[in-house]
């Protein structure tokens, strides 16, 4: 059989998909990492005196489902917390973002109602509405007249969802909410929003995302936040109302057949909860350095798409050519990596550039130049 996989890993190679695992170096403009709380002197010295302080007694960590014994009373605090930053009644905490998207969907939507989802939604929607075995009705990237012809179209059989993600992790542009709420209030059909890369980053008041900056809280019957990005660690959670977080509870195989996040972990997010809502600077501060950039980018003939927020796409369009800027890029002392197919749609190749509240003036204007270096390098498209 390692013959066969062979074979299947050749065929990838020869379209310039291959992949593998690379260790971190230079300066990282590739995680998500948007606040820049993961390395962090002041935050991670935070996480170990908390850590430090806790009661001997208290266990690390959770040898087993929320169900058994692995609900504690830190998940118990740090869920209301999120509730209350979320701006929801409840929130129900998942090991991951994946799972919490694979989880929600999977549970709540039922094989007889329909899904109106974006082409561009992340592969856990794809997968959660997959295993719904709802109808799906694909629509063109925030393409508010086609979501409108699609809501408007009758489904007597069951009820309509429009899934959705805030800010689009691959081509950094923001979706509607609030025209998205509207056409759902108008039309009957419930808004699910997957609002990962924006929680931490936006929102005047609290920090939680662009739900929030919209101020269409009441509009949302779910929504998922991460910890793994702007927030510098892991988990993530789906917010609602307590009714929602009672039927997953009971419902959602994600949460219910996976094992508690540990309680360090909840220490950490806690921790990264009171930077965001002490420190709105850095929230000003990426999307500042990313505007910055995208200027640069234009400057350089370069397309960023309609980008907005800390992700600055540079489209390349081939594989190879994309796998080889990066390179020279990191050669040049900057991590980046290239993102190809079947992330992108094909003939889309690109760099994904992610701008982190701690990064310098200099170190933006510098990785410009080497951009523009790299790309003159490896010729037009």
């Amino acid at each position: 059989f390692d013959a066969v996989l062979v074979s299947r890993l050749a065929a990838l190679a020869e379209r310039g998909l291959s992949r593998s695992l690379t260790l971190p170096d230079g300066v990282d403009f590739s995680s998500n990492d948007y606040l820049g709380f993961a390395a962090d002197a002041g935050v991670q010295a935070e996480i170990r005196a908390r850590i430090a302080a806790l009661d001997p007694a208290e266990p690390l960590g959770a040898p087993s489902s929320r169900l058994l014994r692995g609900h504690l009373a830190r998940h118990a605090a740090l869920e209301v917390r999120l509730a209350a930053w979320r701006g929801t009644e409840s929130a129900l905490l998942f090991p991951s973002g994946y799972q919490a998207n694979v989880g929600l969907l999977s549970s709540l939507i039922e094989p007889c109602d329909r899904a109106i989802t974006d082409a561009q939604n992340h592969a856990s929607l794809i997968d959660g509405l997959r295993l719904s075995g709802c109808r799906k009705v694909i629509v063109p990237h925030l393409d508010l007249g086609a979501i409108e012809t699609a809501l408007e179209k009758p489904h007597p059989r069951g009820r309509t969802f429009l899934v959705t993600e805030s800010l689009y992790s691959m081509d950094g542009d923001i979706a509607p909410l609030d025209s998205y709420a509207e056409l759902c209030g108008r039309l009957g059909a419930e808004l699910i929003v997957d609002d990962a890369h924006a929680a931490g980053v936006y929102g005047d008041q609290r920090g939680s995302g662009l739900i929030e900056a919209f101020g269409v809280e009441r509009g949302v019957v779910a929504s998922i936040a991460t910890f793994g990005k702007a927030l510098g660690f892991g988990g993530a959670c789906v917010a609602g109302s307590q009714t929602l977080i009672d039927f997953l509870v009971n419902r959602c195989r994600s949460f219910v057949f996976s094992t508690a996040i540990p309680p360090l972990g909840a220490v950490a997010i806690d921790v990264a909860l009171d930077v965001v809502a002490v420190e709105p600077q850095r929230r000003r501060r990426v999307l500042a350095l990313a505007d910055r950039l995208r200027e640069r980018v234009r400057a350089l003939g370069l397309d960023p798409l309609q980008s907005t927020g800390p992700i600055v796409p540079v489209i390349l369009g081939d594989n190879e050519r994309a796998v080889a800027v990066a390179a020279r890029l990191r050669t040049r002392g900057f991590d980046i990596r290239a993102i190809r197919p079947p992330t992108v749609a094909a003939g889309t190749a690109r760099l994904r550039i992610s701008v982190h509240a701690n990064h310098t003036e200099a170190e933006i204007d510098a990785l410009a130049v080497a951009l523009g270096d790299a790309v003159a390098a490896e010729g037009s498209a």
